[in-house]
């Protein structure tokens, strides 16, 4: 006998062993062990929280200035079970020094972290979260996009690789009339107008689900009007102030994406302290901005938005660590397909990324991506697929 170490399908271990079910409640909370990370706590709110998981048999780190309290604020680090930060949460509601409003935000994370996004009504269809992922086909009618600018400005060309992309199995086209590359410069609103709207028009003509890629509220109101069903702002909607009302307004899902800078000046030496922390707290506020509109939360889906405002180390760390932002509760997007990541990593052009981007999908839906936004349909959906069946699940 060989012992060994399990980190998957805990459950259904546990089941094998001929646990029952009581039992089963009992102890899968104790099995599954959660590194949790707060930020700027004070030493008195710190060390409280310290004491109260050795109480419990887990751990806090804290810096080393919190005990005498030389730090005027610390990160701490929960080292637990789920069980021991379960009763940790319970406990500070009883505390003071801020303590309950924290518990509550553990709680939050904790429990977005562990479900299952709500179903998403797009359209016609419901995407069911966690039964497989769900492809978003580009379809970018530009003449500068750094992948396929240029390819489908004519409406024939974009009617039938629209209708190509849902035949390898895409579940809604993504439209875009203004390149986001790095360096690109904003489209006036008349000509990304007629660049996206007769293509929209056509294809659900056609009865193809669409997504208007915009960050203009007045582009987006016409693809809505035109038929589009869902609206992907990689501005997160920080570019214009109207189009949290118009999402509210007409009830749409909204994806929202994280972006340092705007496309002309993103990848001018992007720096972040804490790279994933920062786009969490980033893409929170956009869900914030977004909910105080009116937009329901299970509306949203956030992109931490690869190769907008990173670097090949800092969008690396996004795809290792994706599973992070599942704290905020909303679907993931990701959006890998061609990346300069993979050409900077792989040394290769555009034309040649297809291998890279697979792998780069393969690994986001491992850790929890819900959507992947691809060039290669064909290609990427049979990954989803292969990926999923390994998983079990995601």
């Amino acid at each position: 006998m060989i012992p060994r170490v399990i980190e998957h399908d805990l459950l259904t271990e546990m089941r094998a062993t001929g646990c029952d079910r009581a039992g089963l409640e009992i102890m899968l909370p104790k099995a599954v062990h959660r590194v949790v990370k707060l930020t700027g706590i004070k030493p008195i709110a710190a060390n409280i929280i310290k004491q109260e998981m050795l109480s419990f048999g887990g751990d806090a780190v804290t810096s080393y200035g919190t005990l005498d309290h030389s730090a005027r604020a610390t990160d701490v680090l929960l080292l637990g079970t789920e069980r021991q930060l379960w009763q940790l949460i319970a406990k500070l509601k009883a505390h003071q020094f801020g303590l309950p409003r924290l518990a509550e935000l553990i709680d939050r994370s904790l429990n977005n972290y562990e479900a299952l996004p709500k179903p998403l009504r797009v359209g016609r269809s419901t995407w069911r979260f966690g039964r497989r992922t769900y492809v978003m086909g580009i379809m970018n009618v530009t003449p500068d996009s750094f992948s396929d600018g240029g390819q489908f400005t004519d409406l024939a060309a974009a009617t039938d690789h629209a209708r190509q992309l849902v035949k390898a199995g895409a579940d809604i086209i993504d439209v875009g009339g203004e390149s986001t590359r790095p360096g690109a410069g904003t489209v006036p609103i008349r000509t990304e107008l007629a660049r996206v709207v007769p293509v929209i028009k056509a294809l659900v003509r056609l009865r193809i689900p669409v997504s208007i890629d915009t960050r203009k509220a007045a582009v987006a109101a016409a693809a809505l009007q035109a038929g589009a069903v869902m609206v992907n702002d990689v501005s997160g909607l920080r570019y214009d102030r109207q189009m949290a009302k118009l999402i509210a307004r007409k009830k749409v899902p909204i994806c929202l994406m994280h972006m340092q800078g705007n496309p002309r000046t993103m990848q001018r030496r992007p720096s972040y302290t804490d790279v994933i922390g920062e786009i969490v707290d980033r893409l929170a506020e956009s869900v914030a901005n977004a909910t105080n509109a009116g937009i329901l939360h299970e509306k949203i889906i956030l992109d931490p938005g690869l190769g907008f405002g990173k670097t090949v180390d800092h969008n690396l760390a996004i795809l290792r660590r994706l599973r992070e932002f599942k704290v905020l509760g909303c679907p993931l997007l990701i959006g890998p397909s061609r990346k300069s990541v993979i050409g900077q990593v792989l040394g290769l052009p555009v034309g040649e990324r297809v291998e890279g981007t697979a792998a780069a999908v393969a690994v986001a839906i491992a850790n929890g991506a819900a959507l992947i936004r691809v060039h290669d349909v064909k290609e990427m959906v049979r990954v989803a697929r292969m990926t999923e069946s390994i998983m079990g699940g995601n």
